[in-house]
C-alpha cells in the first residue's frame, strides 16, 4: 500500500482542502500516515500570506526531501500559485501544483508514480471563474472533531496589502445543492459541528443567481435534519448585513461567534488599504451585533506596521479595540507581498515599531479575553468535546468559542455536552459536567 503524508500551512480553507485530498487518496487505496513518518509521497499544502508563511513552506518541503530522498515530494496551493519559479529551485521537489489543479492531485500523483521518478513537473495556470469548488463526500469520520465545508473560493477585493486574490482567483461559489449534500453526509457520519468556510465567505452566491449566505443558511436548516450546529468563518464587515444578523440571532443552531476582520482602526490607513469602511462603521456593526446576539464572541484580525502607519494611527486602532466587546485578536505584522499596491508605499514601518505595536495589541487582546471568559463563570454552557488530554481530562469548545477543560470518566470526544464553568485559567476556563442543566 502506498503511503502518503500531508503537512498543511495557513488558513482554514487550506485545512479543509487537505482533508478533501486525504479522502480522495483513501478512496484510491492509499494509506495516510503522519508527516514525520516514512512515506512514499509527501504533500505540502503551502501558504504565502506573509513572508513567514513562505519560509515555513520552503522549510517543510526541504524537510520532506531530507526525510526520504526516494519519496515523491509535492508542493501544492497558494505558495505554488504565486511563487512557482522560486520553489522550483528546491532540489528534490518533484511536483508543483497550483490552486487551479489542486483538486486533481490524486490523478497527478498516480501519473507521476506510473512514469517513475522523472524531472520536476510544474502545473500552474491562471484560475478562471469556471473553476468551481469540488464536492467531496466522506466515507469516514476524519481525525478532526469539527468538520469544515468550503462553500466558496477566491476573492476580488484586492486590498492593497493582500496577495490572496492573486493566489486564489475570482469568487466562485459551490452550488447550494452540493453544500447541503456535503453537510448531510457529515451529519450522517457523526459530526456535531460544521464550519462553513471560504476565502471570502460573506461573498457566497455573488456568482449564483439569487443566492447569498443568508439564503444558504436558511436552506441548510430547512433541509438538513439532525443534531448539529453551524459555525461561520470570517465575515467581512460590509457583508454582515441586517438580514444575516437577524438569521444568526434567531437560529440557535448557529454558533454565537463572529470573526470580523478590522485590520486597522485608523480611517487614513483603512482608506489606503482599500477596506471600504471606516472606524465608526466597524464600531456600530460590533455594537449592533452584540445587542442582537447576547453572549456572542467577536474576534478580529489586525495588521500593525502597515506602510505609512504612524503612532497616532496605531493609537486609533488600540482605542477602538479597547472600547469594543472584542473577545480575541489575531495580530499580524505587515509583510511586504510583491505585486500588491502596499509594497510600493513609503515609508515602510521598521521592525522595531512593528514589534512594539504588536506586543501592545497582543496584551490588550489577552486582557479582553480574560474579561469575556470571566463573565461566564457559574453559568451552564453547551460544549463540543474536542480532545482528550489525559486519562480523564478533556478540552471542549463552546459555541461562543471558549476553550473549556473538564473531567470525565467517559470518552465524550465528538459529542455536545452541558458544562458549568467554574473558574478562569490561562486562556481557558475550567468546568464540570452538568447532566440536568440547560444553557443560559
Amino acid at each position: 500500500m502506498i503511503k502518503v503524508a500531508f503537512h498543511t500551512l495557513g488558513c482554514k480553507v487550506n485545512q479543509v482542502e487537505t482533508e478533501q485530498l486525504k479522502e480522495a487518496f483513501l478512496q484510491l487505496g492509499y494509506e495516510i500516515v503522519d508527516f514525520g513518518d516514512l512515506a512514499d509521497v509527501y504533500v505540502i499544502n503551502t501558504c504565502t500570506v506573509t513572508h513567514v508563511s513562505d519560509r515555513k513552506s520552503r522549510a517543510m518541503i526541504r524537510r520532506a526531501v531530507k526525510h526520504n530522498p526516494d519519496a515523491i515530494v509535492v508542493a501544492i496551493g497558494c505558495g505554488v500559485q504565486v511563487n512557482a519559479v522560486q520553489l522550483a529551485t528546491i532540489e528534490g521537489l518533484n511536483l508543483l501544483v497550483g490552486n487551479k489543479y489542486k483538486d486533481q492531485l490524486p490523478d497527478l500523483v498516480a501519473d507521476y508514480l506510473a512514469k517513475g521518478k522523472i524531472d520536476l513537473q510544474v502545473m500552474v495556470d491562471p484560475i478562471q471563474s469556471s473553476d468551481k469548488p469540488v464536492t467531496r463526500l466522506y466515507t469516514q469520520h476524519h481525525e478532526r472533531t469539527r468538520a469544515f465545508v468550503k462553500i466558496q473560493d477566491g476573492c476580488q477585493s484586492f486590498c492593497s496589502y493582500c496577495i490572496v486574490p492573486f493566489a486564489r482567483g475570482p469568487v466562485r461559489s459551490k452550488s447550494p445543492e452540493n453544500v447541503i449534500a456535503e453537510i448531510i453526509n457529515l451529519v450522517q457520519i457523526g459530526y456535531k459541528e460544521i464550519v462553513l468556510t471560504g476565502i471570502h465567505t460573506g461573498f457566497y452566491g455573488v456568482d449564483l443567481e439569487e443566492w447569498n449566505l443568508d439564503r444558504l443558511l436558511k436552506s441548510i436548516f430547512a433541509e438538513v435534519e439532525g443534531d448539529y450546529r453551524i459555525r461561520l468563518s470570517s465575515i467581512e464587515p460590509k457583508e454582515l448585513n441586517e438580514e444575516l444578523l437577524e438569521t444568526i440571532a434567531s437560529e440557535p443552531r448557529i454558533c454565537r461567534h463572529l470573526h470580523i476582520p478590522l485590520q486597522s482602526g485608523s480611517d487614513r490607513i483603512l482608506a489606503s488599504m482599500g477596506r471600504r469602511y471606516d472606524r465608526n462603521y466597524y464600531r456600530e456593526l460590533i455594537l449592533t451585533a452584540a445587542k442582537k446576539i447576547p453572549g456572542a464572541a467577536f474576534t478580529a484580525d489586525v495588521i500593525v506596521g502597515y506602510p505609512t502607519e504612524q503612532d497616532i494611527d496605531f493609537q486609533d486602532t488600540y482605542d477602538l479595540i479597547n472600547e469594543l466587546p472584542i473577545y480575541d485578536l489575531h495580530v499580524f505584522k505587515y509583510s511586504i507581498r510583491k505585486g500588491t499596491r502596499a509594497a510600493t508605499l513609503v515609508p515602510q514601518v521598521g521592525e522595531t515599531d512593528k514589534h512594539r505595536r504588536s506586543e501592545r495589541l497582543i496584551q490588550l487582546g489577552l486582557q479582553k479575553k480574560d474579561q469575556f471568559m470571566a463573565q461566564w463563570v457559574g453559568q451552564a454552557m453547551s460544549v463540543l468535546v474536542e480532545r482528550k488530554l489525559d486519562v480523564t481530562q478533556y478540552l471542549a469548545l463552546s459555541d461562543n468559542y471558549i476553550d473549556i477543560l473538564f473531567e470525565s470518566q467517559q470518552d465524550l470526544r465528538g459529542q455536545i455536552v452541558n458544562t458549568i464553568l467554574t473558574e478562569v485559567g490561562e486562556d481557558k476556563v475550567r468546568g464540570k459536567l452538568c447532566i440536568n442543566c440547560s444553557e443560559n
